[in-house]
Parts: structure tokens; C-alpha cells; sequence
């Protein structure tokens, strides 16, 4: 080999040395001729690993109680529905009442009502009981319009238990005799004033009726439905006297209800004498309104 082969052999292992991949420590590593096999990626799985999942929320139970609620921790008490239903019958204003027949207070008077069974309410027992106490139908115990008075919760107010009880009261007209039932010796319509001392706190929720119905003829039509179809003015004025439990200055009244518009419409031509020596009366009928707008407030001082 002649001095330029041998220098052409030694450049070229010169610059195969240099061309070696390195290892990682810096070291070059030795070159075996084979072709470098890279190898594939690996694929990407594309499904959410488990911690990616959403989360499942468990739909609370709306009757499922709270670990360690106990419910006898709480002394038990009952709840009671008790009514005062009005009506004005012979010119009077008389409310229902009943005699009871058992203790406690057996032998007096009391509102009708008695105690709420657990799979009903408070109206729907009111309406049972006044249905069952009292010899009203069904059919008419369910259509008396109801208004929730107000609730009675004194702690000594039922010698036998804690008794929650709910008022309810009512002015209807057009009622008929009432007849005893249920735990109720006897039915009849009485007059307030008349009514002597009542079993529980019975007078007091009487007195707070009384109150409310005197102020839903206030702002209501309600006086028209104890008049005739046609009715004087007289005869309306009476129902509101009757009520209230006072005399009105007639052309006041008169004077009110014709500016209250919807409360009473005229009857063209009719009249009716009225027993007086003046001319005969004219006559109306109840107009379309439900509520009255001015109201027509009670005089003064009265209740």
C-alpha cells in the first residue's frame, strides 16, 4: 500500500469514529454496522381512564330521615279542627253549635269539630266533621265556602292532651236544621248572645269569627246572598244590621250602595209596598261585583 492509500484509510476511520452516535454518558458507543430500527409509537388510548369518568350523584330521597333523627324524641301532641258556621235565620244572625255528648266538657255546648285523622287534612277533616256532627249532607258540607280563622295552640287548652286546633269559619245563607251525630248529643242554631258558656276556648274562637264575618261585609258582596233575587234596600240594610249588631243611618246606606259600582243592579219597573204609607219600594238584584270598591266600612266604635 502505497503512503497516499494509507493516508486515505486512516481519514476515513477518522471520520467513521466522528459519525458514532454517543451513549449517555458521553461515551461513544460502538458502531455494529446494523441499519438503526426505530420502533412505532405506541397508540394513545382514547378513552378516559377511570378517574375521568363523571361523577354519578345518587338522588337524595325526599322521605328518607336523617341518620340518627328520632322522631319519639319529641313529646306528641294532636291537631284538631274546630268551626264556626253562621247564618241569618228569622232576621237573627245564629251560629251552629253542638252539645257534647262526652268528656271532657259533656253536656255543654261547643263549636262542631274534632280531631285530624293522619291520612287528611285540616280542611277535609273540618268538612267531615261538619258533616258528621251536625246531619248537613255531604253534598252541602262540600260546598260551604270555608276561610281558615285562625290557630289555637294554648298548652292547657284540652285537659286530655296537647291540642293543636285549626278554626275555621263560614257565613252562609239558606242552611237548613241541623240534627246531632258522631260524638255530638244534639245540633241547633243559636244566637250568639245567646249561646251561655262553651266547652275549651270556644268563646274565644266564636268572638273571633264573629269579627271576621263582620269584616267580610265589609269588602264583599256577601250580604246580597241572605236577600231574595230582588230585594229592597231596606231588606239589604237589614242583613248588615243583623250582622253587625247595629243600627245604620239608612240614607247613608243608601246612599253608599248605589256609589259602589257592581254591588246592586236596579230591576226596571218593579217595586214592592213596604208597609209604610210612602210610595213602594224599588227593588234590585245583586250586581256582578264580587268585592267592593270603596269598602263599606262599619260606623265607629262599633266591633
Amino acid at each position: 500500500m502505497s503512503p497516499a492509500d494509507t493516508g486515505r484509510v486512516r481519514a476515513a476511520r477518522r471520520e467513521r469514529h466522528d459519525n458514532r452516535p454517543e451513549k449517555h454518558d458521553g461515551k461513544p458507543e460502538e458502531y455494529d454496522g446494523k441499519p438503526e430500527v426505530h420502533a412505532e409509537p405506541e397508540a394513545h388510548d382514547a378513552r378516559p381512564e377511570a378517574h375521568d369518568k363523571p361523577e354519578e350523584h345518587e338522588t337524595p330521597d325526599e322521605h328518607e330521615m336523617p341518620e340518627g333523627y328520632d322522631k319519639y324524641a319529641f313529646e306528641p301532641f294532636a291537631v284538631a279542627v274546630d268551626l264556626a258556621v253562621f247564618t241569618v235565620r228569622e232576621g237573627l244572625l245564629q251560629v251552629l253549635l253542638v252539645e257534647r255528648g262526652q268528656a271532657p266538657w259533656a253536656g255543654h255546648r261547643a263549636l262542631p269539630g274534632g280531631f285530624v285523622r293522619p291520612a287528611e287534612s285540616a280542611e277535609s277533616a273540618a268538612r267531615r266533621e261538619l258533616a258528621e256532627e251536625t246531619g248537613l249532607a255531604g253534598a252541602l258540607a262540600e260546598a260551604v265556602h270555608l276561610e281558615q280563622l285562625a290557630t289555637y295552640s294554648a298548652p292547657d287548652r284540652d285537659p286530655r292532651m296537647r291540642v293543636v286546633s285549626v278554626a275555621y269559619t263560614a257565613l252562609v245563607p239558606d242552611l237548613p236544621e241541623p240534627r246531632g251525630g258522631g260524638d255530638a248529643a244534639r245540633a241547633d242554631w243559636v244566637a250568639p248572645a245567646a249561646a251561655g258558656p262553651l266547652a275549651f276556648d270556644h268563646a274565644q274562637i266564636l268572638a273571633d269569627a264573629r269579627l271576621r264575618i263582620g269584616a267580610k261585609l265589609e269588602y264583599t258582596c256577601l250580604a246580597t246572598e241572605f236577600c231574595p233575587p230582588r230585594f229592597t234596600l231596606g231588606e239589604l240594610q237589614q242583613v248588615y244590621e243583623t250582622v253587625w249588631d247595629t243600627r245604620l243611618d239608612r240614607p247613608n246606606f243608601r246612599r253608599k250602595v248605589l256609589a259602589t259600582p257592581g254591588f246592586v243592579e236596579p230591576v226596571p219597573g218593579a217595586a214592592r209596598l213596604t208597609g209604610g204609607r210612602g210610595k213602594p219600594a224599588a227593588l234590585y238584584r245583586a250586581g256582578p261585583a264580587t268585592a267592593l270598591h270603596p269598602p263599606l266600612l262599619r260606623p265607629e266604635g262599633r266591633p
